[in-house]
């Protein structure tokens, strides 16, 4: 969103004379939630998101209303029939910013449709170990492509006037521990490693920022002054609000000296305790001014900005937002082998699909993120939905090997859906922990970091039951992060990695598996050969460090192989690159690339640009992605993807100066299909002096 200068200067004047008016005690009454567990104690049977949540701010003396919050990655979660999307790592394997762009508008017109003001869908912390229970809620493991990724929905979202909420800052990847864990980590690989994606959402216009509920070299994140008030609000120039992530993220009330503003959802410490803080002078009155101003200042920005349409209930799971989440299904889903067999005729073929998950709704992880939609089209629905009447279609979803074996050997194509569900991965739901109604043990402790990146012990023996058969296999893999395939990826013909889909994935599948579409995702993340070749991770941890390398800046410094690459994915077509070329141009670098898609089929190319740094004289990695176009090509049509770069995209942080470097080296300029299938531009490029 952008607000013109003038209105800007309106705002602050108008601030300058209200802000002095208010007593200390109304000010404070701004920096909280309220009334969260008077309804989700005695109205709501203790669970979470079932209505709009006051999140602080808000003034009487203007007329202004509180902030109206709900949560919302993968849709607004709300009981209202919202439109689910694929999980956000799935749009992540998409590369398309202008489909996460109007991902974004859409969920923005059903916040607005249901009365919300601030929503809390991007969520961009970075994926630095597979494990990871939440990797779902996230774009992948790279910094650039999360930035762009997380600008694009908060672009989309606050077009239409909605306050979008950026999560979780900061180095917040491991879920189990996530209320303890001190991540220590250098001032450098903070900087160059989990904070640039912050920092492009900020730049791109993020009202809200939300605080993590982990340490950071020592400090919890809502009282960590370095990352909020010297980063975030100094030195990056936020002009928004920061508030805390949900019920266990204050420990007091000097978080608002370290630039904490809201404390969510209730007043524990922004209450009678901040007033006392204040008065008593263990905090300065302009702390709370200030906290008051940019809660303020977002509210009038985007009160009075003028909508681009109207907002109606009849919004909320429309069609039209239906056939996005199936656009951004179809787009998401990445092909991992092929030997031949897709995509499957429409007819003539006796085609069998067996699992446990073949018809089952499963849509991700069951805790801030989930959506209930008005319905989900699961992967056997839509399979029957599309070719059921020109094939001979049989279907076993009790999971079990012997059933699913005699059924295969009958039939020409086995499609075998795999993978897990929210019990699996996901936010950590421990029970009273996070405040949500549990019925059993086993859901009581759903959720949360993965012990292990296989498929669950039963899929494997679906797999290979099936396998044994001899009869051809497709292999569905559901999920919301990297799986390990080393045990059983020989025996499949074909695998589709198709996430955790949306409402519409079961229609998208099928498209894919019947070639209406060619499949054009591309891995988010690198997917490891062995699980001992990943950084170390314990999901356990009081305490742990981060460094500069993980994913495939890891694999290149070791000089290992994954089993499948950052950036990679299949197609039913084939695109042939040229020889990138570089031409300065003033102090920009521009590099282009021509790509002819030389198969029988249409289909989109997601071309990617990476840095490679190996002249240089400190330590770094290899190359790093600095840009990425999708392209959609016919039959026979040449394109060109064509990229700028700028210094920043060759600079590392100094720690010493305090300050962003770049060293006058020549670097390495690759354009490629994937990370590991790059062309150089023939010449070197130097930064001038």
């Amino acid at each position: 969103m952008t607000i013109a200068s003038a209105d800007h200067d309106t705002i602050e004047m108008e601030l300058d004379e209200l802000i002095p008016t208010l007593s200390l005690k109304e000010k404070v009454a701004m920096m909280s939630g309220k009334d969260f567990y008077k309804y989700y104690f005695s109205v709501d049977n203790r669970q979470f998101g079932v209505r709009a949540y006051n999140a602080g701010g808000g003034c009487e003396e203007i007329d202004l209303a509180p902030l109206s919050y709900a949560d919302g990655p993968r849709g607004v979660r709300l009981p209202n029939g919202t439109t689910c999307f694929p999980v956000s790592m799935a749009r992540g394997a998409s590369w398309d910013v202008d489909l996460e762009h109007r991902i974004g508008s859409a969920m923005g017109v059903e916040a607005r449709a249901l009365g919300l003001t601030l929503l809390s869908n991007v969520c961009i912390n970075l994926l630095r170990h597979p494990a990871w229970g939440r990797s779902q809620e996230t774009y992948g493991e790279d910094p650039y492509h999360l930035g762009e990724m997380g600008a694009a929905l908060v672009e989309g979202t606050q077009s239409q006037n909605v306050m979008a909420t950026a999560k979780h800052l900061a180095a917040n990847s491991i879920e189990n521990a996530r209320f303890k864990v001190d991540v220590t980590v250098s001032e450098r690989a903070l900087r160059e490693v989990y904070l640039p994606h912050f920092k492009r959402v900020v730049d791109a216009g993020c009202a809200t920022v939300m605080s993590a509920y982990n340490q950071v070299n020592g400090h919890y994140c809502a009282h960590n002054a370095h990352l909020l008030r010297d980063i975030l609000k100094d030195e990056w120039g936020f002009e928004g609000f920061v508030h805390s992530d949900w019920v266990k993220g204050v420990y007091g009330a000097d978080a608002a000296e370290a630039g904490l503003d809201i404390e969510n959802p209730e007043p524990t410490f922004f209450g009678e305790d901040l007033v006392h803080a204040v008065k008593s002078g263990e905090t300065n009155e302009a702390v709370v001014d200030e906290a008051v101003r940019r809660i303020l200042r977002m509210q009038l920005r985007f009160s009075r900005a003028a909508d681009p349409r109207s907002y109606s209930t009849s919004d909320v799971g429309c069609a039209a937002h239906a056939e996005l989440a199936q656009e951004a299904a179809e787009k998401s889903m990445v092909l991992l082998k092929n030997n031949d067999i897709l995509p499957l005729a429409r007819n003539g073929a006796r085609i069998a699909v067996l699992g446990r998950l073949a018809d089952k709704v499963n849509l991700g992880d069951h805790g801030s993120s989930n959506v209930t939609p008005p319905y989900a089209v699961t992967p056997l629905a839509g399979i029957k939905n599309l070719v059921d009447r020109h094939i001979a279609l049989q279907s076993d979803t009790s999971g079990d090997p012997i059933a699913a074996a005699a059924l295969a050997k009958n039939n020409d194509i086995a499609i075998v859906i795999v993978g897990y569900t929210y019990f699996d991965e996901g936010e950590f739901i421990p029970g009273d922990v996070a405040l949500e109604e549990v019925s059993g043990e086993e859901d009581a402790h759903r959720g949360g970091d993965r012990s292990s990146l296989r498929l669950p012990q039963a899929d494997v023996d679906l797999i290979r039951s099936v396998a044994a058969t001899g009869t051809k296999m497709v292999v569905c893999v559901m999920g919301g992060g990297a799986i390990t395939m080393d045990e059983w990826s020989d025996l499949a013909d074909a695998i589709l990695m198709i996430w955790y889909p949306g409402m519409e994935g079961g229609t998208a599948l099928a498209r894919i598996l019947f070639g209406d579409i060619s499949p054009s995702g591309k891995l988010p993340f690198s997917i490891p050969a062995y699980e001992s070749h990943l950084p170390y991770f314990d999901k356990h941890a009081d305490d742990i460090t981060y460094d500069m390398y993980h994913g495939y800046t890891l694999f290149d410094r070791e000089s290992i192989t994954p089993a499948l690459p950052f950036g990679f994915g299949l197609s039913y077509t084939q695109f042939i690159y040229g020889d990138p070329t570089l031409e300065m141009i003033d102090d920009i670098a521009l590099v282009r690339v021509k790509i002819t898609n030389r198969g029988a089929m249409a289909g989109a190319e997601v071309a990617q640009l990476y840095v490679g740094f190996g002249n240089s004289v400190i330590d770094r990695p290899k190359k790093l992605l600095k840009g990425f176009k999708r392209l959609e090509l016919e039959p026979g049509e040449t394109a060109v993807a064509e990229f700028t770069l700028d210094r920043s995209a060759f600079a590392h942080y100094v720690e010493r100066d305090k300050c962003w470097r770049l060293d006058p080296v020549p670097f390495e300029v690759l354009v490629g299909p994937a990370s590991n299938l790059l062309k150089p531009c023939q010449t070197m490029l130097i930064w001038p002096e």
